[in-house]
């Protein structure tokens, strides 16, 4: 018998290792994961090390305003004297900055909100759920707009902190589901038989059978925090002083800059916004093709044949 137990442990770190390999191999195979993940890649490059490739204070009008393109200002500058290719590259590392913190925390509170309320029931799930409810039907750009209004010009940290609370309900309500179908599986009734705390059955039983599900919330919550933030720095809502994508757009429209024919000021920022965003809903795609084989595009298998 102790034999046994000794080598089912030494084979157990090879199968987490062939479990990883398989998820490894299942991205590398999906295109859409693939193509994801390289534009995301570029931009986390960007976002690390802005003064590799682009220098100096990226606000700073010390050129001549409205240049074109050029040798020396790939994009032009704008009205106002700044270099457009150094401002969308410093602006890279706020605009991921918002969309990977809040999309992180509003999955924390999508998980903690929703997978509790189901798994616990009672008068828990009611509250939890009421709760949820109520964000739920409250009109999310207005009440976006009026929280970042309150707080005037803000930062990045109040910013985040807006998307947060109005992100986490939709994200709380299918995990609920996803973890209502789950509750009274067999794996999580022997567990309660065993005697685990409730916590512990969350974690480490309820939780990994969800991890395709969180992983697809995170990154619709990180896709639904850029292009709101980019939306609201875009109306003046957020910090004007910042380089951001939001803001060039927000400086691109005050300067007329589509009216006096300046249109790489405008379309370079919304380009990297569409840009992002498109990476984060690839692998949204990609995850749920990966974790959902009936999701997957039929391809034509063809049979390798060996010589003999």
């Amino acid at each position: 018998m102790a034999t046994l137990d000794m080598s089912a442990q030494l084979r157990a770190p090879r199968r987490r290792r062939i479990a990883g390999a398989n998820l490894f191999a299942s991205i590398r195979g999906n295109g859409k994961a693939m193509a994801g993940l390289l534009i995301l890649f570029v931009f986390l490059v960007l976002a690390a090390v802005p003064q590799w490739f682009a220098p100096g204070d990226p606000a700073a009008s010390i050129y001549g305003r409205s240049l074109g393109m050029s040798a020396h200002h790939a994009f032009g500058t704008t009205a106002f004297g700044q270099d457009i290719m150094a401002e969308m590259i410093h602006g890279a590392r706020p605009a991921l900055e918002i969309a990977i913190i809040s999309g992180l925390f509003a999955t924390v509170l999508s998980v903690l909100i929703g997978v509790s309320a189901a798994y616990l029931g009672g008068i828990w799930d009611n509250v939890l759920n009421l709760l949820t409810d109520v964000f739920l039907i409250i009109p999310t750009l207005p009440l976006v707009i009026v929280i970042a209004a309150y707080f005037g010009h803000s930062g990045t940290t109040v910013m985040i902190m807006v998307l947060v609370i109005t992100g986490w309900s939709y994200g709380a309500r299918q995990l609920r589901s996803q973890a209502l179908s789950l509750r009274n599986r067999d794996f999580l009734q022997a567990a309660r038989v065993r005697g685990e705390r409730r916590s512990y059955i969350i974690v480490f039983e309820l939780l990994p059978t969800m991890t395709s599900l969180i992983v697809a919330n995170f990154l619709g919550a990180a896709l639904y925090s850029i292009l709101t933030a980019s939306g609201l720095e875009f109306l003046g809502l957020g910090d004007p002083n910042s380089v951001d994508w939001g803001t060039m757009l927000y400086w691109a429209q005050n300067g007329a800059a589509l009216q006096t024919e300046q249109y790489s000021w405008a379309a370079v920022p919304g380009l990297c916004i569409a840009l992002l965003g498109t990476a984060f809903a690839l692998l949204n795609s990609a995850f749920d093709e990966i974790s959902n084989p009936a999701l997957r595009p039929v391809r034509r298998i063809r049979a390798k044949r060996t010589s003999s």
